[in-house]
C-alpha cells in the first residue's frame, strides 16, 4: 500500500505552503508563487496515491496502514 507515500507527500505539502508564506512575508512573491505550485502538485499526488489504494484495499486495511506510519514517524 501507498500510505507511506500519501504522508510523505502531505509533509512536502506542509513545507512547500510554510515556505511559500514565509516567502510573502519577507516580499519574495515569485518564490512564493513556485512553492505553492509545488505545495498543490505534492497535495494531489498524495490525492491520487490515496484514491487509487482506496479502490484496491479495504478502509479498515488502509487505516490500520495509515496508523502503523504515523507511529514509526513518532519514533
Amino acid at each position: 500500500m501507498g500510505m507511506d507515500e500519501v504522508v510523505r507527500q502531505l509533509r512536502m505539502t506542509i513545507h512547500d505552503a510554510q515556505v511559500a508564506f514565509d516567502c510573502i512575508g519577507l516580499g519574495e512573491i515569485e518564490r512564493a508563487g513556485n512553492c505553492m505550485i509545488t505545495a498543490r502538485a505534492a497535495l494531489e499526488a498524495a490525492e491520487t496515491v490515496l484514491r487509487h489504494d482506496l479502490r484496491r484495499f479495504p478502509l479498515a486495511e488502509l487505516a490500520g496502514e495509515g496508523a502503523k506510519v504515523m507511529a514509526a514517524m513518532g519514533d
